[in-house]
Order: structure tokens, then sequence, then C-alpha cells
């Protein structure tokens, strides 16, 4: 019995077993990861973690802890996942790194509100937010960040530890190298490329390719730094 078919008088299908998932990070970031969890058919959040607490506390019925603490969460419940819930490109990568956790332990959290082309693909650790909308053939690396409104169109990519901030726009087959940061509302016209840990300030538009480890900002954009 396919979904489908449950819609028209077949038999129920069973509700989805939402995976346990425990946010890293209770900055603002953070918690826009955790309200997703809480409407996710996926995941159903479990822990918070942050080296703002000393020690596991209950809050609400939620523990939150010290990120050393991820282990024995972990092992205490094999089904667990983890996201990452920083902003910031680098210390993203900075905390994966720090924990050092093997890829499928990652989620890949998307908001139901989303629209995502059934080809595409999600690295783990990936958080697509809600009016999000991801096309045809594009592809997302680990730990990116789709946030609220972005359309990543055809046949784009967007690399690891990269973020497509809200209201940004990338047209066909443009690219976000890893690390990127394309700010609020900019766009990047059909197959133009921003570099490796490169930003494009917020209402950019690249024309062109931004080099590597640059900021560009304007109308059409340009390298200030």
């Amino acid at each position: 019995m396919n979904y489908r078919d449950s819609l028209y008088g077949g038999t129920e299908l069973e509700p989805p077993v939402r995976r346990p998932l425990i946010v890293v990070g209770i900055g603002g970031h953070g918690r826009v990861l955790m309200d997703i969890a809480r409407v996710s058919p996926s995941y159903r959040l479990a822990a918070v973690l942050d080296d703002r607490f000393a020690a596991v506390e209950l809050r609400g019925g939620l523990p939150y802890g010290p990120i050393s603490e991820l282990h024995n969460f972990l092992a205490d419940e094999p089904e667990m996942h983890v996201v990452i819930g920083i902003g910031d490109n680098r210390t993203r990568r900075a905390i994966a790194e720090r924990l050092a956790l093997p890829e499928a332990a990652y989620a890949v959290l998307v908001h139901p509100a989303a629209c995502v082309a059934e080809d595409a693909r999600l690295g783990l650790g990936t958080v697509v937010m809600p009016g999000a909308v991801i096309g045809p053939g594009a592809v997302i690396g680990a730990h990116a960040i789709v946030n609220s409104g972005a359309v990543v169109d055809h046949d784009a990519i967007v690399g690891a530890f990269a973020h497509v901030s809200p209201n940004a726009t990338m047209a066909g087959a443009a690219v976000a190298e890893e690390g990127a940061h394309v700010g609020s509302g900019a766009v990047l016209i059909p197959s133009v490329r921003v570099g490796s840990w490169s930003v494009l300030g917020a209402g950019g538009i690249a024309v062109r390719d931004v080099p590597d480890g640059v900021t560009a900002v304007g109308v059409p954009a340009k390298a200030i730094r």
C-alpha cells in the first residue's frame, strides 16, 4: 500500500518513526534547528548540547548539557542522530572536526515547508529551512545551510559548510564552493561560482565568478577584500 492509495480509502500507513536528534549549539541558529526538529516528520528533539552548560540538566523534560556528553548520549541510544546548530561556517567546521563522528551519525534536517526536488542530493549534516526551494539535480554538501526562502535552482551546487542565506537565489548550475557564504537576498546568475570561504554580501549580484577567500559586495558584485 503506497501513500497515494492511502489517500483514497486504502489502509492507512503507519506513521513514520521519528529518530532521536541532538542539536549541538544553543545560539540563534541552534534554536532554529530545535524548532525544525519539533515539527520534523523524521526526527524528534532528544537533547541539546552546548559548552555553556557545565553538566547535564533537564529543562521542560529535555536534557541540556556540555558537548563532552555527546558520546554518552550516542552510546545510550544507537538510533541517535546529530546536527550542528552553529551558523558561522568556520566554527561549524571546527565543531565537526572536534566531534569526529562517523558521517552516518549526522541527520539531514529538512523543514516540512521546504520544497526539495526528488533527485536533489543533500549531504549529511545539512539543514534546509522553511520556504527554501532546492531544484532538480542540485547538490548540497555536508553540513551546509539552505536558509529560509533561499532558492538553489536546478543543477546548482552548494559546497560543504557553505551557507545560502534567507531569500538568496542561486540560479541554474551556479556554485557556492566549500565554506562560501551567500548573503541575504544575494543572487548568483546561472553558472557563476562563489569561491571557497568567500562571502557574497547581502543583496549582491554575482554576474561573474568570485575568487576564493574574498568578500564581494554590490551590483554587480566586486571584491572589496
